[in-house]
């Protein structure tokens, strides 16, 4: 994939394959090197924390994992 279509942090991306298909959300980070981004309130997961110096109270946590960039295409708004 050419740098100059690679999608951006604050960008609209549409996921186009894998089971959150059809889905559009704001990307929130981008790892180069591993070709994939994190995406706002897509694949979700949930994970069980003990408390410790930075969360107190532990608990469970849900956060967005990764997903490869070739999953997702840039909307542009024209």
């Amino acid at each position: 994939m050419s740098n100059s279509s690679r999608p951006k942090k604050g960008q609209e991306v549409k996921i186009i394959a894998g089971k959150y298909k059809g889905q559009v959300g704001k990307v929130l980070s981008v790892f180069p090197k591993d070709d994939k981004l994190i995406i706002e309130n897509i694949n979700v997961a949930k994970r069980h924390m003990k408390p410790n110096q930075q969360n107190q109270t532990g608990g469970i946590i849900s956060k967005e994992k990764p997903i490869h960039i070739s999953n997702v295409k840039v909307i542009v708004n024209a």
